[in-house]
């Protein structure tokens, strides 16, 4: 079937009671056709259409209409791109207002069924065991954290001793937590660090549990590989004046 849209479509927009929308005509459409059209949109069947041409610079519309409609062509108005083409009924009882989709009812397919079916995410997830599917998913899990604390005892990282926060040289305090915090998501243990400087982002506590204690914005917590503990003074207290270049 030979469609009828060519090179020459225009960009309209149709204007009725029940709708409003954005289509491509094509001036060599006759009035008949278009009308065609415009049913699936308006609801108006074309014996009771009236059609208006309203141009973006004018008020005053002109009437889509001839003797012939079966064989006069719209290419007889001028089709600016955006020009209004307004659809009125003759008779208000064969117009069909179109509900809102959100009131139309939509198939939901039920869980067993979308199970069965065999090109879907959900099979594929099953196919190459990723995710939930996978069998070994909570084996990684306890490897991951079990790999968490062999980190913490090899840096030595513990309650009281002074670190820093990498990459950073300059964001220093002191542990003061070392455990699980159900509050932040995800698996495995965090470092709680009592800041030097109101560089963090709590006061020790998350979701209302408290885990240490220190002023509004001096407590954070950060995984165990960005803490390196060692003899980490206070900045400013290090007795080195000669290498300050400020002041």
């Amino acid at each position: 079937m030979t469609s009828l849209a060519t090179t020459r479509d225009v960009p309209v927009l149709v204007v009725s009671s029940a709708a409003s929308a954005e289509r491509r005509i094509n001036p060599s459409w006759t009035i008949s056709q278009l009308k065609g059209k415009l049913e699936s949109i308006t609801g108006i069947p074309p014996s009771a259409q009236v059609l208006s041409l309203r141009l973006p610079d004018r008020q005053q519309a002109t009437s889509i209409s001839a003797e012939d409609e079966d064989s006069t062509k719209l290419e007889l108005w001028f089709l600016p791109p955006y020009a209004e083409i307004h659809v009125e009924t003759t008779d208000p009882a064969s117009s069909t207002v179109l509900p809102p989709s959100s009131a139309v009812p939509k198939y939901e397919m039920p869980v067993e069924t979308y199970s069965s079916l065999p090109d879907t995410v959900l099979a594929y997830k099953k196919s190459h065991q990723i995710g939930r599917f996978d069998p070994h998913a909570p084996e990684s899990k306890e490897r991951k954290v079990a790999e968490m604390w062999r980190e913490i005892d090899a840096a030595a990282i513990a309650v009281g001793k002074r670190c820093v926060l990498s990459p950073s040289t300059t964001r220093r305090g002191t542990v003061a937590y070392v455990g699980l915090v159900p509050g932040i998501p995800g698996i495995g243990p965090w470092v709680g660090i009592r800041l030097d400087e109101p560089a963090g982002k709590n006061d020790g506590s998350v979701a209302g549990q408290r885990y240490f204690e220190c002023a509004p914005q001096y407590g954070v917590f950060v995984r165990p590989d960005r803490v390196e503990v060692g003899d980490w003074k206070e900045l400013g207290l290090e007795g080195d004046d000669d290498d300050l270049d400020e002041i």
